[in-house]
């Protein structure tokens, strides 16, 4: 009966909005070089991990000029690509991030109906 329990409290994990998860945060950057995007997406992605997930974050930076193949491996499409692997389900961002409404929405830090439509 218990493993009943932690089955379905795991898919409830699953289904709750990523704001109310607990859990690190597990973030890939993949960039193509330090070119002005990619440094502009790091820049604006550590600033709204300071403000929304102090201390519960990791970003790794994942440079598809030094291994391209990881960007055939990963369903990269376009460069800069901002994946949430943690918490689940996993998202992805494509762009500078300098949009912090889409950004906080799209990482599940805000619902779709608080962004403002301009």
């Amino acid at each position: 009966m218990e493993i009943k329990h932690e089955k379905i409290k795991t898919n409830l994990q699953k289904i709750l909005p990523a704001k109310a998860s607990g859990d690190k945060w597990d973030l890939h950057l993949y960039i193509a070089g330090q070119n002005p995007k990619a440094v502009t997406a790091f820049n604006n992605l550590k600033l709204i991990c300071e403000e929304h997930l102090k201390g519960k974050y990791h970003i790794e930076v994942i440079d598809l000029l030094k291994n391209p193949q990881i960007a055939h491996d990963d369903h990269i499409l376009a460069v800069p690509t901002l994946v949430r692997k943690l918490p689940l389900p996993e998202r992805n961002i494509i762009g500078d991030l300098s949009n912090k409404e889409r950004v906080l929405a799209g990482l599940g830090l805000v619902d779709h109906s608080e962004l403002k439509l301009v």
